[in-house]
């Protein structure tokens, strides 16, 4: 456990210029003194790790100390190897820099663990895009991945409905999800950040400027929150339900999960009661709700509005028809 850490912290000093020991006890998940002990140690092993006194202070490695990847695991190998997504850096026009930095990888490690790209690849492939859906690369995609790469300002012109709008833009970082590419970006002097469908512009061009990144931006923890936030808004309408035990366990598979979920923590269903129970659930639309709560069967019972009761009962209806009920 503490060799494991003692390498990630020359990692870590290897990747800074210094870092100060609040900010390697966060990185560690330890203690400043357990920090103070582990430079101690390494220092005693042979590793140049130097502490800067003072307010500004903190470990630095000195004399340009470089350590070689000889000290991974087979499974931590395969893990490195993992963390590309092919497909999407093909996209974003970086193959050839992602290939050449897994050949000095490969390099870089013991003889036994150099085929640890060939076994990952063989056993882990990641398929982003929907089922039944042809994904298309956005042609503006690798001018939009570089100057992202670069944190170089750019003039965007995207489609807003039937007018184009020209912004200039902070490129931050870039979202794949289901096979649809996003920016996450703000425009140029302005605070709030914004996501836009990359298929969506129709120009860009990148300026010489550089922008300076916000030290406090966080692209999972930012469109985990939008990503949330956009789901909700979709949910603009409200239908009435009647749902029996089996309706209850099926109702997260067929509808948001969380809205499924907040919906029946309201109703104050208890699982197993074995009860039909009444809920009110958020959903996108009547046409939506329908479709989705179709496939509850006999399991859901729709009490309001009146017009999606009424379509259920007109589907039922033609179902006895068919079936000479």
């Amino acid at each position: 456990m503490r060799a494991a850490r003692l390498i990630k912290m020359v990692l870590l000093l290897q990747s800074r210029p210094s870092m100060t020991a609040a900010e390697l006890a966060s990185e560690l998940e330890v203690s400043e003194r357990t920090v103070t002990r582990d430079a101690q140690a390494l220092s005693e092993a042979g590793v140049p790790v130097y502490a800067d006194r003072g307010r500004i202070g903190g470990y630095r490695l000195i004399g340009g100390y470089r350590t070689r990847l000889t000290g991974l695991a087979r499974g931590e190998a395969e893990a490195l190897f993992l963390s590309g997504v092919p497909g999407a850096l093909r996209e974003m026009g970086l193959e050839d820099a992602a290939s050449a930095a897994r050949l000095k990888v490969s390099a870089a490690l013991l003889p036994s663990l150099r085929d640890a790209s060939r076994t990952a690849a063989q056993r882990f492939h990641l398929d982003a895009p929907n089922w039944f859906r042809e994904p298309t690369t956005p042609e503006l995609l690798p001018a939009v991945a570089e100057a992202v790469w670069d944190d170089r300002r750019i003039t965007a012109r995207y489609r807003r409905g039937e007018d184009l709008v020209e912004r200039e833009l902070e490129p931050y970082g870039l979202v794949l999800k289901a096979g649809v590419w996003y920016l996450c970006a703000r425009v140029s002097g302005q605070g709030a950040f914004r996501v836009y469908r990359i298929d969506r512009f129709a120009a860009v061009e990148a300026g010489g400027e550089r922008f300076e990144r916000s030290a406090d931006f966080d692209l999972p923890a930012f469109w985990g929150e939008r990503a949330e936030e956009f789901a909700r808004s979709l949910l603009r309408a409200e239908v009435v339900v009647r749902l029996s035990e089996e309706g209850v366990r099926r109702l997260p598979h067929v509808v948001d999960p969380r809205a499924a979920r907040e919906a029946l923590e309201r109703a104050g269903v208890v699982a197993g009661a074995g009860e039909w129970v009444r809920v009110t659930l958020p959903v996108e639309s009547e046409e939506v709700a329908h479709e989705q709560l179709s496939a509850l069967g006999a399991e859901v019972e729709v009490l309001a509005p009146a017009s999606l009761r009424e379509r259920f009962a007109v589907g039922a209806a033609r179902l006895a028809g068919l079936y000479g009920v």
